[in-house]
């Protein structure tokens, strides 16, 4: 376990992200992070969200399956 403090910056309350847990997210600055809260109230850290990649190939199949109708659509 990794500990950090939270800080007001402005109107904002931060946490900072140490190079240990940028490493272990394989993140780096200026990218996106994505947290979810679990059912037992945790929140989970992720710098990769399987639910947005699973919504985004959907909607490229449905995409592919429609093409002339979208384009008609455009």
């Amino acid at each position: 376990m990794i500990e950090t403090k939270i800080r007001k910056v402005g109107n904002s309350a931060v946490i900072t992200l140490t190079t240990e847990m940028l490493t272990m997210l394989d993140a780096k600055e200026g990218d996106t992070l994505f947290v979810v809260r679990g059912d037992d109230g945790s929140l989970r850290v992720m710098a990769h969200d399987p639910t947005v990649a699973e919504a985004l190939a959907a909607a490229e199949v449905v995409m592919d399956e429609n093409r002339d109708l979208l384009q008609a659509l455009a």
